[in-house]
């Protein structure tokens, strides 16, 4: 009888020696074991374990392997991250690893300075860590030798992919993995690393279109923790409870905005407390000081938006904190899962909500979290934004490209897209004066240049905008970034927080867009523009069964939570689609269908005003029967000035024909 073998015999001699001597494991977790035999097969694979499940070691090690054994040279393997942080995070353990075998890592991304990404392309590393917007950058420099930098590369790692895949991003990364493959010799093999999601097939297929594929670990979800909810009523109530838990540990607090965090860093320091803050409006220095706190400290808070969510190491953290409560039970669990590390330790997590919305959400969640529940990662439908990205940054790195070969490039990098369509934004582009054409051929046009040539067309290389920023300044000292909306207007703040400290905004240079800083002991706003959040038709209904059920199995309530649940189950109907009295002449229809589903309504119904629908209920005039279904049929009809406001979060929309912006909006904004 033969036995199977070994899958740890599989990886070259090194890397065996390097695991049992150098590293001093007696053993490899399951999931990095299943995922040695599909890596070094060459298939592309998505590997699923909770958060501090492995999931990296089971990505690199039989990559150093392969490149190893085939003998790999150049930049052979690009490992890919959505945010700095977890760069900076994996650049000491993978240079660890890779240096056992003789093998180097390097970082690219914005705050690496010019100077090392010169050296990195004379001595080319063998893993380049970085984010898809600085790949962009590269495909799209002069400076840059793609032939040389990316012709040997044999494999791309893509962390946290389910991050990705939920936005823009993710068609912007998947395009760029399609255009490296032009100056690699083959298709790179494709391996992504997921926490847990409930449909890794299709994710994987999106992810890996062609090719053999295979997917490694469970998709099962934990239920295994320690989870209460506390209803404080307020911010300044939910600082002093956390200054008064846990003392002497470390902890880390999620807020869902950064002026939360800001506003909940400063009160925690007012308090005494040793406080850390951590979100993407900080500058590089800022944050570095949280991410060494995050190793070194113990007694202390840790305050960060849903940066930390993903998987940068903590150390040795003792309690998450959640301020109010995230979307998504995936949000929740990618948190949650930042504890229970120590051995003998259980995953935790404590709800601080300050609203009746944050609590019944956190409700919804935690009930669908107690049901082995988890939303399935969807890519945004018709990504046409990304593919008019893609054909001026495709001109950018080219500098001329024949029409053909231009659209059969769209083609395979959106291969989801009807090609009528993808020639129908070719056309216009070129009719707008985004590309031009002579003899077949294109080029960029004057339109493009006009629009995005600042800075060497750094605004080209990410599919997402955010808010124009300025950068706040003490002396040679960068703070992080403002939003100017808090600097005009009506309601103009001379006071700010930013890094959870108050500053005075003694200038502003608007040319330079930089605002000069002095501290002050206290005092100051703190505001961000950002989009609004979308709630899931299963978390809210979630949350009607909590209100008819009154119980929450599986989650600790505290007193003042069970009262406030009580309040709440005699207020709120919990009916199918129950009618309640509103303001005025207007009535309330509970629905718990969602945001989306609550906004088609909304509309079918005639209004699109914010005010009048969330993701629980919708507000109707007394004359509307929406129980009736009528509005269940209705066409959602829009005008185009309706399709520009509810498109003017999108970037490169300005470059789509008014068809394919329309599809865009329906297809992201409402159902059916």
């Amino acid at each position: 009888m033969t036995h199977a073998p070994d899958p740890f015999e599989r990886l070259h001699p090194a890397l065996q020696y390097h695991v049992v001597n150098s590293l001093g494991w007696s053993s490899m977790r399951p999931t990095q074991l299943q995922a040695i035999k599909p890596i070094h097969a060459g298939l592309h694979a998505l590997l699923l374990a909770p958060t501090a499940g492995g999931k990296t070691e089971a990505a690199i090690i039989p990559i150093l392997s392969r490149m190893l054994g085939e003998n790999w040279p150049g930049t052979s393997v690009l490992y890919v991250c959505p945010i700095k942080a977890l760069l900076n995070n994996l650049e000491q353990r993978l240079s660890h690893y890779a240096g056992l075998v003789g093998r180097r890592v390097e970082v690219w991304h914005g705050d690496v300075s010019q100077s090392r990404k010169t050296k990195a392309l004379h001595e080319p590393p063998d893993i380049l860590l970085t984010t898809p917007e600085s790949i962009e950058g590269m495909l799209v420099s002069t400076r840059v030798n793609r032939q040389r930098w990316f012709g040997n590369v044999r494999a791309v790692i893509v962390d946290e992919l389910h991050a990705f895949a939920g936005d823009d991003r993710g068609w912007h990364l998947r395009a760029l993995l399609q255009r490296i493959g032009r100056y690699t010799d083959g298709p790179p093999q494709r391996i992504g690393l997921s926490a847990t999601v409930s449909n890794p097939q299709a994710l994987l297929a999106w992810f890996a279109p062609t090719g053999e594929r295979g997917i490694v670990g469970s998709a099962g979800v934990s239920t295994d923790a320690d989870v209460t909810i506390d209803h404080v009523g307020s911010l300044d109530n939910a600082a002093t409870v956390v200054s008064r838990l846990d003392r002497g540990m470390k902890r880390l607090v999620f807020c869902d905005s950064r002026s939360q965090a800001e506003r909940l860093a400063s009160e925690l320091r007012a308090l005494g407390v040793r406080t850390f803050l951590s979100h993407g409006s900080l500058s590089a220095s800022e944050r570095k000081q949280a991410e060494a706190a995050f190793a070194e400290e113990r007694d202390c808070v840790i305050v960060a938006t849903s940066t930390l969510e993903l998987g940068i190491d903590v150390g040795d953290l003792d309690r998450v904190i959640q301020i109010d409560a995230p979307a998504t039970v995936s949000s929740f669990l990618q948190r949650m899962g930042r504890t229970g590390r120590r051995s003998g330790s259980r995953r935790n997590c404590l709800f601080l909500t300050t609203t009746d919305e944050a609590f019944l959400q956190a409700l919804g969640v935690t009930k669908q979290w107690s049901r082995a529940w988890v939303e399935a990662v969807v890519p945004p439908p018709e990504p046409w934004p990304v593919v008019a990205q893609q054909v001026m940054v495709s001109l950018l790195e080219q500098g001329v490209v024949v029409r053909m070969e231009l659209l059969e490039s769209l083609g395979q990098g959106f291969t989801e897209l009807p090609a009528a369509r993808i020639e129908t934004l070719v056309e216009h582009m070129l009719g707008a004066g985004f590309a031009v054409e002579s003899g077949g051929v294109l080029q960029l046009g004057q339109a493009t240049e006009a629009e995005f040539g600042r800075s060497h067309y750094r605004d080209l290389l990410a599919s997402f905008s955010g808010a124009p920023l300025l950068l706040g300044r003490h002396g040679a000292t960068e703070i992080g970034y403002i939003d100017p909306s808090v600097l005009i207007g009506h309601d103009a703040a001379t006071r700010l927080l930013l890094g959870g400290r108050s500053w005075l905004v003694t200038s502003v240079e608007w040319s330079r867009k930089t605002a000069w800083l002095e501290p002050v002991k206290e005092g100051g706003k703190a505001r961000w523009t950002g989009a609004a959040r979308t709630v899931g038709p299963e978390v809210c209904q979630a949350i009607r069964d909590v209100l008819a059920e009154g119980t929450l199995p599986g989650v600790q309530l505290s007193r003042r939570a069970r009262a406030h649940l009580d309040l709440l189950r005699d207020e709120i109907p919990c009916g199918l689609m129950s009618r309640q009295p509103g303001p005025g002449s207007t009535h309330r229809w509970w629905t718990f269908a969602g945001t989306v589903a609550n906004r088609t309504l909304a509309r079918r119904i005639g209004s699109l005003n914010s005010r009048a629908f969330d993701a629980l209920s919708v507000l109707t005039t007394t004359s509307t029967d929406v129980s009736a279904g009528a509005a269940d049929t209705a066409p959602v009809m829009l005008t185009d000035e309706e399709v520009a406001d509810l498109a003017s979060g999108i970037k490169f929309g300005n470059c789509l024909p008014v068809g394919l912006l329309r599809r865009t909006v329906m297809a992201r904004n409402f159902n059916g």
